[in-house]
């Protein structure tokens, strides 16, 4: 990859870039490389062959500026033969605004029978699709897409293959989990626009995965959106170019400003 990366690094210090910022405020983060950096330190820190990361659990409870330096701490709450935990923290400016905790489980061998699984989708492939001509499909260069059914806020059912096109950190090639993760944020708008637009901010991405992805190219499928009061879920099936890999769900709030009790003006 040869365009700018979202971070560049110096020691345990990363510098988020201009490319790194986000829809909602053009100085602040966007919540995909939240998500991937904390995703990379758990990996780097804490991962390995023989373990698959299962579940990724990150909450954005602030929302970091690109103007500050970025630490992330980590620390192992149980290393156990077949289970493995780690927490994170995502610092800006010296200042909590995201954490997360991942579940690592060992490899192993499916048991013997027969489970029910929903089928693979029967899609074309990434290479059979026209590059779409309209940038903001790929937020003017963030990533990559090839849409297959429906778009942003249509509808009815929506289907796209997604891919990277940039390091998440300069210098490190990114690995198929930190491929995943910085990509899963794209569950929130994905599945919770409407037809009027995108009205909720998420506060959170969870990813399962059952296996990690073996191709570039990851595919999401809204088969999630629900939403009262200004809360929402999303949720977006994964897969690579061979077949289902886990999913990326996101819970949301309606982006305004919440209704004040008069009695408590």
């Amino acid at each position: 990859m040869t365009n700018m990366p979202f971070f560049t690094r110096d020691g345990d210090t990363f510098h988020p870039t201009e490319v790194a910022n986000g829809p909602w405020d053009p100085t602040s983060l966007h919540g995909r490389v939240i998500v991937g950096l904390l995703g990379f330190a758990i990996e780097e820190r804490h991962s390995g062959p023989e373990f698959v990361p299962a579940r990724l659990t990150v909450d954005m409870f602030r929302l970091p500026t690109i103007d500050k330096p970025i630490e992330v701490t980590t620390r192992l709450v149980r290393d156990g033969m077949r289970i493995r935990v780690v927490e994170a923290e995502f610092f800006s400016g010296g200042i909590g605004m995201a954490r997360a905790s991942c579940q690592l489980l060992r490899r192993t061998q499916n048991p013997d029978g027969n489970v029910w699984s929903p089928p693979n989708w029967d899609v074309p492939k990434p290479a059979d699709i026209p590059k779409p001509t309209d940038p903001r499909l790929g937020m003017n260069g963030k990533w990559t897409t090839r849409p297959i059914v429906g778009h942003m806020g249509s509808l009815g059912p929506r289907k796209l293959w997604m891919s990277e096109v940039r390091e998440l950190v300069a210098g490190v090639p990114m690995t198929p989990f930190v491929h995943v993760a910085t990509g899963a944020d794209f569950a929130s708008p994905f599945a919770n626009a409407g037809d009027k637009g995108l009205g909720y901010i998420n506060s959170d991405v969870t990813i399962y995965l059952h296996r990690l992805p073996v191709t570039n190219w990851i595919g999401f499928e809204v088969v999630n959106h629900q939403a009262t009061d200004g809360v929402a879920i999303g949720e977006c099936w994964l897969y690579d170019e061979q077949g289902p890999i886990g999913t990326a769900t996101v819970a949301a709030l309606a982006q305004r400003k919440p209704m004040v009790n008069p009695s408590k003006r």
